[in-house]
């Protein structure tokens, strides 16, 4: 047991390192925009180039960390995730090389989420599975806030290449701590075959969870897109005169996601994946629905809706992830869950467009609700999840 704890701290740190890289772009983007003239297309063009990077590697990186050792996949992936990011804040002068080096980063980002689900998964049992993988996924969200909180406050007290350069460097100490504190379960089962194995496509409750998880990322982009145009343009927000608050509140929403995704996981062990699943994509069908009529609420009722928000919208994460490694062979969990990310993070391109132009017919009130139509085909995917384990 005691070990088992160990390779979670540790490989949840390792997360933690490697996603400070993620977001920390988004965090100084309009200190960039301004520095370098961009447009917003080709400020949104760098922001891209990661997810881009992200979405091309992650089928391989999971397929590699069923074919060979997760922990070196992790090592790896870190570092070539935390360099290209150390060079954005070094030498990156433009869109031309900072989509480049964003892009790289993506890349590499790959090797480390999801081969840390699966190596998380092959030390923990399915009755402790839910919680572990909970607290791992929780590690995401804690840094994804945190990087927001990083860097906006160095590149207050500095610049935006500080703040970069200090979200990145974390990243490089990865290596060490997975290859020196860390083993391969002696349980863990390895893919026979050297690419990716269809067979995980004919599963149908598999299909059903990648289907969930996708609905999943539709709303949580979405809301990580848009969250901090909505509270500038609040009534609340623009009182306090404060250029620095909106993007704290938007750091502590993303890091109670962290909360969300460990409680998340915890009730499933408990009483069940599809049940935490429906009542996490309930509640922020419900919010979601109702976030854009509450702008003129004030600051401190905004805040704590807001940061609830940040709690219900990851209920349902971990419990689907634990889930598509209990309906797939262990061998392939790896490719599985690789393909779970790559069909999620592939919704996140869209929605946010999505929103945008309900928000130009109607405004926020009518855009929030394309975000809990999302939701609500996450939950009849939990429908047919659970009429196929009838």
């Amino acid at each position: 047991m005691q070990e088992r704890r160990r390779v979670l701290v540790v490989t949840s740190v390792a997360l933690f390192f490697s996603v400070l890289v993620w977001f920390n772009y988004s965090a100084v983007l309009p200190l960039i925009v301004e520095e370098w003239g961009l447009s917003g297309t080709e400020a949104g063009i760098v922001f891209g180039a990661l997810q881009a990077g992200y979405l091309v590697a992650i089928v391989p990186a999971g397929v590699l960390a069923d074919r060979y050792s997760p922990r070196w996949v992790i090592a790896v992936g870190a570092t070539g995730t935390a360099l290209p990011s150390l060079a954005f804040a070094a030498v990156a002068d433009g869109l031309l090389v900072g989509t480049a080096l964003r892009f790289l980063s993506g890349l590499f980002v790959a090797g480390v989420y999801v081969p840390g689900m699966r190596f998380v998964s092959d030390w923990f049992p399915e009755v402790t599975r839910g919680r572990a993988l909970g607290l791992y996924i929780a590690t995401y969200e804690l840094g994804s806030g945190f990087s927001f909180v990083f860097a906006t406050i160095a590149a207050e007290a500095v610049d935006w290449r500080l703040a970069i350069a200090a979200t990145s460097v974390g990243a490089l100490f990865v290596a060490p701590m997975m290859l020196g504190l860390t083993r391969d379960s002696p349980e863990r089962t390895t893919s026979a075959t050297g690419g990716f194995d269809v067979s995980v496509l004919r599963n149908r409750e598999y299909l059903a969870a990648v289907s969930i998880y996708s609905w999943h990322n539709w709303e949580l982009f979405g809301v990580r897109n848009w969250l901090l145009a909505f509270l500038v343009a609040t009534p609340a927000f623009v009182a306090t005169d404060s250029a620095v608050l909106p993007g704290l509140v938007v750091g502590a929403m993303i890091a109670m996601s962290g909360v969300g995704n460990a409680a998340g996981g915890w009730l499933s062990d408990r009483v069940g994946r599809p049940q935490t699943i429906a009542a996490g994509l309930g509640a922020s069908t419900v919010l979601s629905a109702t976030f854009g009529l509450l702008g003129g609420l004030p600051l401190s009722a905004l805040v704590a809706v807001t940061l609830a928000y940040g709690v219900v919208l990851a209920l349902d994460s971990a419990p689907t992830s634990t889930l598509v490694t209990e309906v797939v062979a262990d061998e392939h969990v790896g490719t599985a869950l690789s393909v779970q990310s790559l069909a999620g993070f592939s919704t996140t391109v869209v929605s946010p467009i999505v929103f945008g132009l309900a928000l130009d017919r109607g405004g926020y009130a009518a855009a929030f609700p394309t975000l809990a139509a999302g939701a609500l085909l996450g939950l009849l995917s939990v429908g047919a999840l659970v009429w196929l384990e009838r």
